[in-house]
């Protein structure tokens, strides 16, 4: 079981390797595979032949030295002085002239012993191979001359055989991974620019770019042709998806801006009715019709003004923008949030004023969104605290904080998001709203671009703080005299 997990392992390291390692490990496996029969093929012939030849040669060597041994023993070529088997013998060989038992009669100075004679075949002797032949047939009794030399110039031919084998199999070897590397490292080269090309489409996420085409007709150009294919269907088809979506907007906005006239004219028509009712003595029932009709009127048209700009925001359409200081905005939103705080305490900090560059009633619209937020979720008796200034660089910010139970646990960025309500031990509204002021307040300081943050305060409530770019100082109107 353990030896199958390591197996396991091994297999899923190799499966990590990049696929021009495993081609180029393939091909230098395959490479050392052959190369290995090869060599071992070549060499065991080659070590044979050599063998085979050093026999021979030793065959015909005892058989010259036999006849040479002859002639000299007969008077010719000797030389005075000189034993005749001292000139006879050639470096690390040995030659004995031996009896048919083994007996020497004479033989070289340090010659081993090498047994009794034996003509029929070649014989080991420690590290002697030996050659025995008959002297002359005619003498009695017989005499064999042995001839013998050392295997060691034999076994090291052989061992330089088989190195060089091994040194040729090794650097076939490595050659072949070093061709494997550059040949798969060529063929995936196209892969690369691909895969680069598709990163960067998936980072900038714009299907429009294109992807390069390889030079070869090969499988990667028709790849690279598909996937080019598929990238400008996929930007056909978020093109038309952005036009629609673009037509739903601007019917939105349109709509939203269509409803505002009716919606307009029926509560001036209610407020009218319920300004004659307190003129005259009215039937209670029509006085609480109206009012009823009254507030849902107020509230449908909150609701149809924030569907509005959510769907300009949406559209791209932003209102007229100038120069206007942020604090005086913040301070006329507060204004408008005191007088139905509910027993909430509602400070500002904004020492000197703090100049953007934007839309004066969206910007009023995000700070009175925040701070009602504030009054809305926390208990009576809160305190909520608007501080309004500027960055060292020269960025303006807006920070509403309370001191009240602070966010629900896992709401995080989606409280930003569009008709998301508060719940839990911060949700202490009774009314629990429409679910887009934050989602407003989003909108409205990315369209100024900026951003807005949240978190918690430094007395463990909720704290949201909006990054505004900085503007120009307004500019005051000349004083007439």
């Amino acid at each position: 079981m353990a030896e199958g997990r390591r197996r396991g392992r091994s297999l899923l390291s190799v499966r990590r390797w990049p696929v021009r390692w495993r081609l180029a490990g393939v091909s230098a496996g395959l490479t050392l595979l052959i190369l290995v029969v090869f060599a071992l093929v070549v060499g065991q012939l080659a070590s044979d032949r050599i063998k085979d030849d050093f026999d021979d040669e030793l065959i015909g060597t005892a058989n010259e030295v036999r006849s040479q041994y002859q002639l000299g023993e007969a008077g010719i070529n000797a030389a005075p002085g000189r034993d005749l088997l001292d000139l006879l013998m050639a470096g690390d060989a040995a030659v004995r002239i031996v009896d048919a038992a083994g007996d020497p009669i004479r033989e070289t100075d340090g010659a081993p012993d090498l047994g009794p004679p034996n003509t029929e075949e070649l014989t080991e002797v420690g590290n002697f191979e030996v050659a025995a032949v008959p002297l002359s047939l005619s003498s009695i009794p017989p005499t064999y001359l042995q001839y013998a030399r050392s295997r060691a110039s034999l076994d090291d031919t052989l061992s330089k055989l088989w190195l060089f084998l091994a040194l040729g199999v090794t650097g076939g070897t490595v050659l072949a991974l070093l061709a494997g590397l550059a040949v798969a490292g060529r063929a995936m080269r196209p892969i690369s620019s691909l895969t680069a090309a598709a990163r960067k489409i998936a980072t900038t996420r714009d299907p429009s770019l294109r992807l390069p085409m390889p030079e070869s007709a090969d499988e990667v150009a028709e790849l690279a042709q598909t996937l080019d294919q598929m990238l400008r269907e996929l930007d056909a088809a978020r093109s038309e998806t952005q036009t629609m979506i673009q037509a739903q907007r601007d019917f939105v906005a349109d709509a939203s801006h269509e409803l505002r006239t009716p919606l307009t004219s029926i509560l001036a028509n209610l407020e009218l009715l319920e300004a004659s009712f307190a003129a005259r003595d009215a039937d209670p029932d029509e006085e609480e019709i109206v009012a009823g009709a009254l507030g849902s009127s107020r509230r449908m048209r909150r609701l149809v003004g924030d569907l509005l700009l959510l769907a300009r925001a949406d559209a791209g359409r932003t209102g007229p923008r100038r120069s206007c200081d942020l604090t005086e905005i913040a301070a006329a939103a507060i204004a408008e949030v005191r007088p139905v705080a509910d027993g909430h305490s509602i400070e500002l900090d904004a020492p000197e004023p703090v100049p953007v560059e934007g839309n004066p009633d969206d910007l009023h619209r995000l700070v009175l969104n925040l701070v009602e937020n504030g009054v809305r979720h926390t208990p009576a008796g809160s305190t909520v605290s608007v501080a309004v200034g500027a960055e060292p660089g020269g960025e303006a910010v807006v920070t509403v904080s309370d001191d009240g139970p602070g966010l629900p646990d896992g709401v995080g960025e989606q409280i930003f998001s569009r008709f998301v309500r508060g719940s839990g031990p911060a949700d202490l509204a009774s009314d629990s709203g429409t679910g887009l002021g934050l989602a407003i307040v989003k909108a409205v300081a990315e369209s100024h671009r900026g951003r807005v943050e949240v978190g918690s305060s430094p007395s463990g409530g909720a704290e949201f703080r909006v990054h505004l770019p900085p503007g120009e100082p307004a500019k005051r109107p000349a004083q007439i005299l």
